[in-house]
């Protein structure tokens, strides 16, 4: 014998209890089947019985359609055979009239009444598949709960009276029927009066009748593949769980999760009954299994959240050591009827809090004040206080128990989300940590435990500014690795794309094949709250922009929790109160790239600081178009004829001037400066340009034409250099304290600076452990996608800082 219980989404339509069929007829066993009222019927039902008290004659408009919806049913499910259960069908309605009239008479709602009209939609429904069961010639009998289940009304609802129940249903039993349907929800009391099981009733139907026909299991259909690991529609990558215990399940279930009530599944646990979850949609799938067995194999099986609560405080000093407050407390809290979701109480003994629901949050409060009302005269009490718009976020798993950091994993994904933890509660049984947190928190808490106990990917919200060069190869840097870090439970989502004038928002993310396509004016604030959405756990900026004005965003940006990396390096060597200041937001900033593009100048000199060495001097090759320019300046060809086929290639900004100066050098100079905790700004660098001081203020174009008054001067000092037996290059160079210069230099010819490649960055560190033989780091220091590729490393490395598993 198999306990089947079939929801109401599962008979909602004939093409759907013509699909239950299916799937009855294609299982062997004996079957008990019980069934719920058409999808939205018994809230119907219900709303009929207060628009009747309430003397609302649109009440029997309703019911003609209630009766049609089951009419038409019945016609399109049965065809030629449906004459009987339609006159068993209009009989029925007819009595409903009656019973609505005789509650308008009344006015007031008969609670009797109430019970009686609530459970007709099973009556109704479970009659319907009988009738389809048996228009294909199978055998079918129909049981009317209400001839079996005996029950009696309790504080905590319905409770079976099971010695008379078994009496009956053995009474049933004894003609061994293959396949009996049921009506699911309804019931009688000791003395006949007609009742129901309540919410989630007829789920808790499906588990009394798998107990009460000894069926070796109860298979529960709904519109789901069985339980997954968070709701799907706040965590899209939720994963199926094959199996829960009965304590996982009833963990899971009272806290939202789209799971059996715990108080429906009390019979099939008390008899071991295993319960699987199925989707009638899908009977393929397998569903899940809840049964007594324990998984240890995932210490974490789910995570779940539960909205529209409040937290209750209690406090007060004249609390501490006085025994039975806390039992005064909860004993007014019961007798105004408030159901407590989770306690917390600290040893201080200082103060009492518990979680709520958030729609009894002023009865509670007014129940206490009265309650403690001499205590709050006297000041041994301070308040009462209540905090609404709170979410419970809980982490359910047997596999929890004894194993030490699971706790610390649960924490420490909510703060790298930015998340605020107002109350803990854990049982000693260790298999659920409940959290209390504000509600507009929770889509991004739970996504960010899910993630965080590697139940998905970690995903990551990205905004990317600039979509330049560079931006551009980040894009296909990060479309090429997405597959290969999604193997590695990390998502990378790029949202929106901002340029200087126009910017796109995307729902999704931009597909590895598509540019971006700009449709609205840049507005970086909305940009930001774009990226940083509710229900993603974590937000990055990418500036790989040039802007001075963007970087002034990043301290609101870093505030709010959303992280930002860049090659811009306005911020890093900008104005110094900014740049502390962007040093002390929650938010990471990393800047690897600013120095180098994607050589490790940075990491390598925090590396050195970090693990206590003494910085002597940097001196570095920190432009490539000037490294250029000077390699293969030798007097053949004029200086103006290198610089303008450098612009041919490439090689220099727009305006020539931008490298020509020597100002980019100087500003990645103050960055490492001030990695090395010295407070250098731009001002303090003595910096020689090679552009002329009446020059420097013409336009581009102007100065591209005078080009060639750069090269007097310049061939006098490459002469001067050869006359010394040097090289000519433009170095920079910062010495311990932090003095700063930034020039031509002439350079002996094995140097470091002298070998390098034409194109290649240089930068030397001499300190206390490499004085004698500096530490050299080489490489392509410019060029879109070895900055690109800086980028990437850093945004790696911040996801790693975040949780992934890289």
């Amino acid at each position: 014998m198999i306990a089947h219980k079939f929801g109401g989404s599962s008979v909602a339509s004939a093409e759907r209890i013509a699909r239950v069929v299916d799937i009855l007829l294609a299982r062997p066993e004996r079957q008990v089947v019980v069934i719920s009222a058409m999808q939205g019927v018994t809230d119907a039902l219900i709303a009929l019985v207060q628009r009747a008290a309430a003397r609302d004659d649109g009440w029997a408009q309703a019911v003609n359609d209630l009766e049609r919806r089951h009419l038409d049913t019945a016609a399109t499910l049965l065809g030629s055979r449906a004459e009987p259960v339609q006159t068993q069908l209009r009989a029925g309605f007819a009595a409903l009239r009656d019973l609505l009239r005789a509650q308008a008479q009344l006015g007031a709602e008969s609670p009797d009444l109430l019970a009686l009209i609530a459970g007709l939609g099973e009556v109704w429904s479970s009659t319907l598949v009988d009738a389809a069961v048996r228009a294909r010639g199978a055998p079918s009998t129909w049981l009317d709960a209400r001839d079996v289940l005996v029950v009696d009304a309790t504080d905590l609802g319905a409770a079976v009276v099971w010695d008379r129940s078994q009496q009956l249903a053995a009474a049933h039993l004894a003609s061994a029927p293959p396949r009996t349907i049921v009506t699911g929800y309804v019931a009688r009391h000791r003395d006949g009066r007609i009742t129901n099981l309540g919410r989630n009733g007829s789920d808790y139907s499906g588990a009394i009748f798998a107990a009460l026909f000894m069926a070796r299991e109860l298979h529960v259909w709904s519109d789901v593949d069985g339980v997954l690991s968070a709701d799907p529609r706040l965590v899209p990558e939720a994963v199926h769980i094959p199996k829960l215990s009965y304590a996982e399940a009833c963990e899971l279930a009272y806290f939202g999760a789209k799971v059996l009530h715990p108080q429906t599944m009390a019979p099939a646990i008390e008899r071991g009954i295993p319960i699987v979850a199925r989707n009638t949609f899908r009977p393929e799938h397998p569903g899940t299994r809840i049964a007594a067995e324990v998984d240890l194999k995932q210490p974490v099986k789910g995570v779940t959240t539960f909205q529209g609560l409040a937290i209750l405080d209690l406090e007060g000093a004249g609390m501490i050591g006085v025994p039975g407050t806390a039992e005064r407390a909860f004993a007014a809290l019961k007798q105004a009827r408030v159901s407590v979701v989770m306690i917390s109480q600290g040893s201080s003994e200082h103060s009492i809090c518990c979680v709520i629901r958030e729609a009894a949050a002023e009865a509670a409060r007014h129940a206490l004040l009265e309650e403690f009302g001499r205590e709050l005269a006297n000041r041994q009490i301070s308040g009462v206080t209540v905090v609404r718009g709170i979410a419970a976020l809980a982490v359910v798993g047997d596999g929890m128990a004894g194993r030490p950091g699971t706790a610390a994993r649960l924490f420490a994904a909510l703060a790298r989300a930015n998340v605020n933890v107002r109350l803990i509660a854990q049982g000693a049984s260790e298999r659920n940590i409940s959290v209390a947190i504000d509600a507009t928190d929770a889509g991004r808490a739970l996504r960010a435990v899910h993630a965080g106990y590697y139940l998905s990917p970690q995903t990551i919200s990205i905004g990317l500014v600039g979509p330049g060069h560079v931006g551009k190869a980040f894009l296909r840097q990060l479309h090429a690795a997405r597959p290969r870090l999604l193997q590695q439970n990390l998502d990378l989502r790029v949202r929106a794309v901002a340029g200087s004038r126009q910017m796109q928002l995307l729902d999704t993310m931009l597909a590895a094949d598509a540019e971006p396509a700009p449709d609205r004016e840049t507005d970086l604030m909305a940009f930001a709250a774009h990226v940083q959405a509710d229900h993603l756990p974590h937000a990055v900026v990418v500036d790989c922009s040039a802007s001075d004005g963007v970087a002034d965003h990043y301290e609101p940006w870093l505030r709010r929790g959303i992280h930002v990396i860049t090659p811009n390096k306005h911020a890093g060597s900008g104005p110094l109160e900014r740049w502390r200041a962007l040093r002390r937001q929650p938010g990471q900033w990393r800047y690897e790239a600013t120095v180098g593009a994607g050589l490790p100048i940075l990491t390598t000199l925090r590396d050195l600081l970090d693990t206590g060495d003494e910085l002597l001097a940097i001196e570095g090759s920190l432009s490539g178009t000037l490294a250029y320019l000077l390699h293969h300046f030798d007097g053949r060809e004029p200086f103006a004829a290198l610089v303008r086929r450098a612009m041919e290639l490439g090689y220099t900004e727009p305006d020539p001037r931008d490298d020509l100066s020597g100002r980019d050098v100087a500003r990645k100079l103050v960055i490492l400066a001030r990695e090395c905790g010295w407070s250098l700004a731009q001002d303090r660098v003595q910096l020689e340009s090679l552009v002329p001081e009446a020059l420097r203020k013409l336009p581009r174009d102007e100065f591209v034409a005078r080009l060639g008054e750069l090269d007097d001067p310049l061939a006098t000092r490459l002469a001067a250099a050869r006359a010394a037996g040097g090289a000519l290059r433009y170095t920079a160079r910062l010495e311990a304290g932090g003095k700063a210069t930034v020039g031509l230099a002439v350079l002996p010819p094995g140097h470091a600076l002298v070998t390098a490649r034409p194109t290649d960055n240089v930068v030397q560190f001499t300190t206390r452990r490499y004085r004698d033989n500096p530490l050299v780091v080489q490489g392509p220091g410019a060029g879109p996608e070895v900055t690109a590729a800086g980028v990437f490393a850093d945004l790696l490395r911040l996801c790693a800082s975040l949780g992934a598993r890289l």
